[in-house]
Parts: structure tokens; C-alpha cells; sequence
């Protein structure tokens, strides 16, 4: 078999302009990187406005391996097989970053024959998006050193600024950090610390915006630091909203790439769910929803991160109405959260599988908290045996659950026909979507209906750092934002070491952080990091570029 990128690599790419052609862009609006990328001019929403909504179809997963259960690839596969059986479908992921794809998981871009191309391009600098984040995010930071050095006119304690520097790369190294050592010609000397740059408030807003003169408002009331007497410094203060938005121009408008088989797709954006919201931008699915009949989308990590975020936070604020749930799960996943080792998971164990179930069984019924029809993919592996795939599927009609075998990562879009069927069904049940929280709740109601509701934990417990940020909250008037919980992936807790699905546990919640121009609430529980760190043999050292330029050991 061949690697991802040597099934990339083999592929007869279309020219950006045919993928437009067939997606319904006007060549008006398209702005090129090249012959296989291109960015789409925000006028294009006002030709489209009068267009119905797309059926949205929300990819998510149960609680992963490190290595990931196929998500992404599921989503390409989905969107080849619905164009395959006559629906015209687009698809919308998130753009990788660099800090996983020299990492452990790797990019985000699909795999095998469900792929999206130009799978290098897309995976490393692509059209320049993340580096424009980047350098809003430092834009803003060095701006507020510089103003502290110019004499502090708006007072900022410098104890107490929050706005944080970023990289696109995981180095645990720089969490913590001590800036301006040396001579007072180099600034004032001060504790700061980086996030990586997916975790940056910047690309939050990027990913929720519904217009430039939205962004601009956003990245106004985003809070960088307080004052001495404790009140908030936003960037209107700074008086550097127009020069961020400057930075921000190109990247704000949507990325078209295209299929192995030709197809449209939309990736833009590219939050963590982890730790962020998790979601391809808003204005991607809105354009791809005015384009086509279906519209695939991700939500990354499991339903109890990335799908709970994608409805109450960006359904909520962009008005969507996602009509089915896809629940991508793994023989291997699940035998892991069945009790079997994480090396030994390639061999047979139907008890370990039966026990795991668990874990999809929980989340399927968070999904069914949303009121949503949903449908299992069953993502296939090389080594799944027949015994443990009838094992599943008896567990499912013992249960009543639709469980849809995929193939689309050894077979595309015709490994996936199957359940494209599956979702049009679902579709049309047409369903109303419902929240998990209301945002007139208090903070305390909603992160506790979040813990119980999509977690299956007890109670949630704030630590007197969180306690002390909520009273500000709601000095600020700020606490019926939104909730955007940072967690492990790993686990329905906040340990990533307790598997399947546990019960009788608690959410601890060690420090809030306010998203003022995201418009939602960070809470930080259990261990989890905004910068991670590399493993002991990153990916990176497995890769290389050729004298012909030819990538090799990218996935």
C-alpha cells in the first residue's frame, strides 16, 4: 500500500479554475496561489445571499487513540461518496498545524485514498494563513511591551497582562518565559509566555468572524492586560485594530482546494478543540452552504470536545443548522478503551471491543442531547478481523444503532457509498438542532451541563484561581458568554489516562481565561497545555526534501 503522500503525489490534480467552475464560483472572485489553491473573495456572499442553506453534516468521533481514528478522512471520503451517488456536496476542514504534522498525529488533510490535495502544500504554509496569525497575535504583544516602554499611558500592570505571545509549533520550552532581560533599552523585564498559534484568541476570531467589519469589531474588544486599579486593556486601546485587520486582510477570505477525486473543499481555519473551539471557519461553511446540496464539516477530537463546541458555540453564533451527526469510530479505539494495550491493539480481542462500546455509547448519547439523527462510520484498519467487525455490528442491532462500515480511506468515495446513503436518510429527518445550555444560564450551570451532559461526570469543581477570574467575569459582565472548555481528547474526564467511559467523576476547572473578541469563555481543566510539546521522536525526523524538490516522509 501506498503512503498518504505518495497517493497524493500520483495524482492528476484540476486546475483551481475547473474546481471553481464546478463549485459555482464566478473566475470574478477567485484569487489564485498557484495553479491548485485559491482564496475567494468575501463579495461573493452578496451574490449568493438569497440562496438556501446546504443539509450540514457534522463529522465527529468518539474519544481517540494518539494517532487519531480517521476523521478527517472520513470527511473527504463522505464528501466523494455524496457527489457519487448524485448529491453535489463541498466539504469544509480545518487547516493543520505545524506543531502535530512534525509531531505525533500528523496533518489534516485526510488520508489514503480520501484525501485532499496539494496534500504538502496544505499541511505546511499553504496560502500563509497561520503566519498572518501569527503575526497579528505578535503585533499585538509587541505593541504592548512598547507602549509600557514609552511610559505606560493606559497604566497596564505589567503583573497582569493576559495576552500571551505564539508559535505555530509545539515547544513546551516557551510556556513559561521571561522577556526584555538585559539594558531598559530592550523594555521592561516581565514574566510572559507563548501558546501555540491554533490557540491564539486571533485565530479564534478568525474562524467566528462573519465579515471584515465583524473581525475588526472582534479583534476591538479582544482584553490584553488590566490596569493598575484592575480595568480591562483591549486592543481598541492599544489603536491598533486597523493595522491588525490590515495583517488579517487575505487570510480572512476562505481557502478552495479540491479532492482526489475533484471535488471541491473548503479549509480554512484551524483551532485545536482541546483547547480552543475546534471548527473551520464560519465563513467557509457559510459560502460552502450557499454553494452545494450537502455540506461535510468536521469538528475535531470527539462529540464530547469538537461537536459540543460546533453547536453551542459556533452553530449559536453563526446561525447554522447542522441537520446530521456522523460518529466516526475504530475497532482499535474502541478495544482500547476496552482495557487492551495501546501496543497490542492490532491484535484480535473482542472482549476488549465489547467492553470499549462504552465509550461510543456515550457519545451517541451526547449527540442525542442535540436532538440530532446521527449514524457510526466504522472506520476501517488493515487488521480489524472479521470476528471483531461482527461483534460490532450485533452489538448494533441488539441496540438499535446505525452502524455504517467505511472504506473510503482504501477505496475513496466508493468505500463510503454505503453511508453517504446513510446521512441523505438522516438528513431528512430534518430535525431541529437544540443547545446544551442556554446562554442566559449561569457560568455554573453551564459548565456543569457541559461536564454532565457530554462528559458523564458528577460535579464540576472550580479551583480559587478559576473562583477569583469568575468574579471578575462578572464584574466585567461577561459571564452569559459562551462556554469553550479546554480538556484532554483523550478521556470523557480530565485525565487522559481513564479510558472507556467512567462515571462518578469530577471536572476540575484550574484557571478561566476570558475570550472577550471570540466572544466565549476558555476553561482550562485537568492538565491540559495551550503549547504542547514534542514527543521523545518527533515526525520531524523522518522527513526530507529532494534535490527535485520532491517531499518525502510527510505521513
Amino acid at each position: 500500500m501506498k503512503t498518504d503522500i505518495e497517493i497524493a503525489q500520483a495524482c492528476e490534480m484540476k486546475k483551481i479554475e475547473e474546481i471553481a467552475q464546478k463549485a459555482g464560483i464566478n473566475e470574478k472572485y477567485l484569487e489564485k496561489y498557484g495553479n491548485y489553491k485559491a482564496k475567494i473573495d468575501l463579495n461573493i456572499f452578496e451574490e449568493l445571499k438569497d440562496k438556501e442553506d446546504a443539509n450540514l453534516v457534522l463529522v465527529t468521533a468518539i474519544n481517540p487513540t494518539s494517532a487519531g481514528e480517521g476523521k478527517s478522512t472520513t470527511t473527504v471520503g463522505l464528501v466523494e461518496a455524496l457527489n457519487q451517488i448524485g448529491h453535489f456536496t463541498i466539504g469544509c476542514i480545518r487547516e493543520p498545524s505545524l506543531g502535530p504534522v512534525f509531531g505525533i498525529k500528523g496533518g489534516a488533510a485526510g488520508g489514503g485514498y480520501s484525501q485532499v490535495v496539494p496534500m504538502e502544500d496544505i499541511n505546511l504554509h499553504f496560502t500563509g494563513d497561520m503566519h498572518a496569525i501569527g503575526i497579528a497575535n505578535a503585533l499585538i504583544a509587541a505593541v504592548i511591551d512598547n507602549h509600557i516602554h514609552q511610559g505606560n499611558e493606559l497604566n497596564i500592570d505589567i503583573n497582569n497582562i493576559v495576552w500571551k505571545r505564539c508559535v505555530d509549533m509545539n515547544d513546551r520550552s516557551l510556556r513559561q518565559v521571561t522577556i526584555a532581560q538585559g539594558s531598559a533599552a530592550n523594555g521592561v523585564e516581565r514574566k510572559d509566555g507563548f501558546n501555540i498559534t491554533v490557540a491564539s484568541e486571533v485565530m479564534a476570531i478568525l474562524c467566528l468572524a462573519t465579515s471584515m467589519a465583524d473581525f475588526k469589531e472582534r479583534i476591538a474588544k479582544i482584553i490584553v492586560a488590566y490596569t493598575k486599579d484592575g480595568q480591562p486593556v483591549t486592543v481598541k486601546d492599544l489603536n491598533i485594530v486597523g493595522a491588525v485587520a490590515m495583517v488579517m486582510k487575505d487570510a480572512l477570505k476562505p481557502n478552495l482546494v479540491q479532492t482526489l477525486e475533484g471535488n471541491g473543499m473548503f479549509v480554512h481555519g484551524g483551532p485545536f478543540a482541546n483547547i480552543a473551539h475546534g471548527c473551520n471557519s464560519l465563513l467557509a461553511t457559510k459560502l460552502a452552504s450557499k454553494l452545494a446540496d450537502y455540506v461535510v464539516t468536521e469538528a475535531g477530537f470527539g462529540a464530547d470536545l469538537g461537536s459540543e463546541k460546533f453547536i453551542d458555540i459556533k452553530s449559536r453564533m453563526g446561525g447554522l443548522k447542522p441537520k446530521c451527526v456522523v460518529i466516526v469510530a475504530t475497532i482499535r479505539a474502541l478495544k482500547m478503551h476496552g482495557g487492551q494495550a495501546k501496543e497490542d491493539l492490532k491484535e484480535e480481542n473482542v472482549e476488549a471491543l465489547l467492553k470499549g462500546v462504552a465509550n461510543l455509547e456515550k457519545h451517541i448519547e451526547t449527540v442525542k442531547e442535540y436532538g440530532l439523527p446521527y449514524v457510526v462510520a466504522l472506520n476501517n484498519f488493515t487488521f480489524d478481523t472479521e470476528k471483531e467487525k461482527e461483534a460490532i455490528f450485533t452489538w448494533a442491532r441488539d441496540n438499535d444503532v446505525t452502524v455504517i462500515e467505511s472504506d473510503v480511506w482504501a477505496n475513496g468515495g466508493k468505500g463510503g457509498v454505503e453511508l453517504a446513503q446513510a446521512v441523505v436518510d438522516a438528513c431528512s429527518e430534518n430535525k431541529e438542532v437544540k443547545f446544551i445550555y442556554e446562554l442566559t444560564d449561569s457560568f455554573e450551570t453551564k459548565v456543569k451541563k457541559i461536564a454532565q451532559k457530554c462528559y458523564g461526570a458528577k460535579s464540576v469543581i472550580l479551583t480559587d484561581e478559576a473562583l477569583k477570574t469568575l468574579d471578575l467575569l462578572r464584574n466585567l459582565d461577561l459571564d452569559m458568554l459562551p462556554i469553550c472548555m479546554a480538556k484532554t481528547p483523550a478521556s470523557l474526564t480530565d485525565d487522559p489516562k481513564i479510558l472507556g467511559r467512567p462515571t462518578d467523576f469530577d471536572i476540575t476547572i484550574r484557571e478561566i481565561r476570558i475570550s472577550n473578541g471570540a466572544g466565549f469563555i476558555v476553561c482550562l481543566t485537568g492538565s491540559v497545555m495551550t503549547m504542547p510539546g514534542l514527543p521523545k521522536v518527533p515526525a520531524a525526523e523522518r522527513m526530507d526534501v529532494l534535490e527535485d524538490g520532491k517531499i518525502v516522509g510527510l505521513f
